[in-house]
């Protein structure tokens, strides 16, 4: 078994926000280390993981999913927030629309996902610092008021995007390790009258997943 096959825990991540604030090469750049400046729109749902460590040395496989940012797929990506146990909230910080949209994004995947999910506000394009539109205080004080996490990053020149990602993982973790008995060794979190996986399975991509 490879070290990429061998993790302790099993997390849910979506990535959402509007289309072309950069969730496909977020995803990319953490799982593949790579930038694709022709990339397109994605259609329905991407997907990727990567193993990381967080503290007491625990590994925790993300499975991380890209739904698509445009209305006319929004009903398909719905059902992709069903035991995710984190999301990153992308804005582009050069365009004021998409964070007009932040508020949207954060009511819809409230609506949908776990009541327990965290989630982490990212500010991205930050290496188009000279086209700024939203100041990082701006952003900041949203998440603060909204209880979110908070982070600014390029996928272009890779800045923060291994640690959102880890940050992410690391504050899930907290969470469930508080929720996980002392003993017996239970394989869900039960939150907000749903069942979060929370341990390894075979397969890395769920049953019906097969779209796009």
């Amino acid at each position: 078994m490879s070290q990429a096959d061998t993790y302790d825990f099993l997390f849910k991540i979506v990535l959402i926000g509007d289309s072309g604030v950069g969730k496909s090469n977020i995803l990319s750049r953490f799982t593949r280390g790579d930038f694709n400046l022709e990339s397109k729109s994605t259609i329905g749902v991407d997907f990727g993981a990567r193993t990381v460590q967080v503290e007491d040395g625990k590994m925790i496989k993300a499975q991380i999913w890209d739904t698509a940012g445009q209305e006319r797929y929004r009903a398909i990506t719905a059902a992709y927030y069903r035991g995710a146990v984190g999301a990153l909230l992308l804005y582009d910080i050069t365009q004021q629309g998409t964070f007009e949209s932040v508020s949207r994004w954060l009511s819809e995947v409230r609506e949908h996902a776990d009541s327990n999910i965290i989630i982490m506000l990212v500010g991205n394009k930050s290496d188009l610092r000279h086209l700024r539109a939203i100041p990082t205080e701006d952003g900041k004080n949203f998440a603060e008021e909204n209880g979110l996490m908070f982070i600014e990053t390029s996928a272009l020149d890779s800045t923060n995007v291994d640690v959102a990602f880890t940050d992410l993982l690391t504050e899930i973790y907290k969470v469930v390790t508080n929720y996980m008995p002392k003993e017996g060794g239970k394989d869900e979190l039960k939150a907000g009258g749903a069942s979060i996986s929370i341990t390894p399975t075979p397969q890395d991509k769920p049953a019906g997943s097969g779209c796009c």
